[in-house]
């Protein structure tokens, strides 16, 4: 009798089958994991960038907007504003140069902007804090040299040793303003003000001023203590924002650094250009200033025929500021070697403000001098903010 054949048993575990079926969907899997992981840090990086150039812009844009408010406090009369000015500094300190009638002057006013096409612009704010205002005294006798002012007999209100004084012609473009730094007072009836150079009076240059003044069509005008003088010069190099300031420490001579990845500043001049039947009174009540052009560069806003003559300067009503900030993160090139997170130069002032006011656009150049990385590497962003001089308006 034969006997039966053992029964074949099938062996556990998977097939080839099976097993090739769940390599390929781990790796479906892994795939897909690995693309969420790098969209994810793709996302990450570019809301980290936009985080920090919207507070480097912003921080920057506060910066000079805040001094641009500030002004002209106290360098608002028809004979400081726009004056070219004198400024010796034992601390480094110096004002903006600019031409006019092709020479080249120091003009003292409440905004100037130095204009560099599509580079960076570099502009200065300057204002007086003494509380007076525009406190001012007449020259009474003829300065001709030395280290003293003559005025007249009265004690000169709020007058004090350490500010800063600035003499002015009677008659703007008659001459020269000079800056000089209060030393004290002469002998009684305290109607002289003395500016001895040394330790302590950094505006007074040995020997006195080169300049003459005549009595009585000349004025001293009080700007406040030397250590709060808001004389500043802003600036971009190197994708940094930078201040010069006449009252801070260590930034007089040089600027120092302020925020970094601001790629530049641009500037425009709000100008008042209207003609104004008899004299041109700025005074809110009276005229008033209003905006009517915006221009880089300085114009002819009054028409006397000098293009950036001491009213041209008084005719300033605002200034339009724009910052351009970019990102932290780089964003990596392509296969080719190619970046695309910008690929157009960004443009400035492009809107009509006011509505009636042409608007005067300006492309900006974003590369920054020695960088290796391609401009178009990175994400930008543009803060735009127009700001009334409004001390410009209220004039004795």
């Amino acid at each position: 009798m034969a006997l039966p054949l053992p029964l074949i048993r099938r062996g556990r575990g998977f097939s080839l089958v099976e097993l090739m079926v769940s390599v390929v969907i781990g790796l479906l899997a892994l795939l897909f994991a690995t693309r969420l992981i790098i969209s994810g840090e793709l996302n990450k990086e570019a809301a980290v960038g936009g985080s920090d150039s919207m507070q480097n812009g912003m921080l920057a844009l506060y910066s000079l907007s805040n001094d641009a408010g500030e002004s002209g406090w106290g360098i608002n009369d028809p004979m400081l504003a726009g004056c070219d000015t004198v400024l010796t500094d034992a601390s480094g300190y110096a004002l903006p140069t600019v031409t006019r009638g092709g020479v080249n002057i120091t003009p003292l006013a409440a905004a100037l902007i130095q204009s560099n096409g599509s580079d960076p612009d570099v502009i200065s704010f300057n204002s007086g804090t003494s509380q007076s205002g525009n406190g001012s005294a007449r020259l009474f006798a003829d300065y001709v040299g030395g280290n003293l002012f003559t005025i007249d007999s009265r004690n000169p209100y709020t007058f004090l040793t350490g500010d800063v004084l600035v003499i002015a012609p009677l008659t703007p473009g008659t001459g020269q303003c000079s800056l000089v730094q209060m030393s004290g007072f002469g002998a009684a009836p305290n109607n002289t003000l003395l500016f001895n150079s040394g330790t302590g009076f950094r505006f007074n240059a040995a020997g006195g001023l080169a300049n003459v003044y005549r009595q009585n069509v000349s004025y001293i005008y009080n700007l406040g203590p030397a250590t709060q003088l808001h004389f500043h010069t802003w600036s971009v190099a190197n994708g940094v924002l930078r201040l010069r300031a006449a009252e801070l420490p260590g930034a007089e001579l040089a600027p120092v650094s302020v925020t970094d990845n601001v790629v530049s500043i641009k500037g425009q001049y709000g100008f008042d250009t209207r003609v104004v039947a008899g004299s041109y009174d700025p005074n809110p009540g009276a005229n008033g200033m209003q905006i009517t052009a915006w221009s880089s560069s300085m114009i002819d806003a009054d028409g006397d025929g000098v293009v950036g003559s001491p009213g041209d300067y008084q005719r300033v009503a605002a200034v339009r500021l724009a910052v351009v900030a970019r990102s932290k993160t780089v964003k990596k090139a392509n296969a080719a070697g190619q970046c695309s997170a910008t690929t157009e130069l960004p443009i400035v002032f492009a809107s009509a403000a006011p509505a009636t006011v042409a608007a005067v656009p300006v492309q900006v150049n974003v590369a920054v001098a020695g960088d290796a990385v391609p401009w178009q590497c990175y994400r930008y962003r543009v803060f735009e903010n127009i700001v009334p001089i409004r001390n410009a308006q209220w004039r004795p």
